[in-house]
């Protein structure tokens, strides 16, 4: 018996279904934002949303997706 190659189907209803993905926080230049590492910071910059450059008072900082250390207040 062969397994075929690739994702395996799951029924909607299925309990064992994969969650998902959360979608990817936006951020516009202006917004206040909260680093788990860094702390308060303001956003300075935004560049392709692939990365947002942040101003945490003492430094400015390029945080590059995904952003699940940094959260919009």
């Amino acid at each position: 018996m062969t397994r075929s190659e690739g994702p395996r189907r799951t029924l909607p209803a299925s309990p064992f279904s994969r969650p998902a993905a959360p979608a990817v926080e936006q951020f516009a230049v202006g917004d206040r934002v909260t680093h788990d590492k860094h702390g308060l910071g303001r956003v300075v910059a935004v560049e392709d949303e692939a990365s947002v450059i942040v101003d945490f008072g003492s430094a400015h900082r390029r945080i590059s997706t995904p952003f699940s250390a940094m959260t919009k207040l």
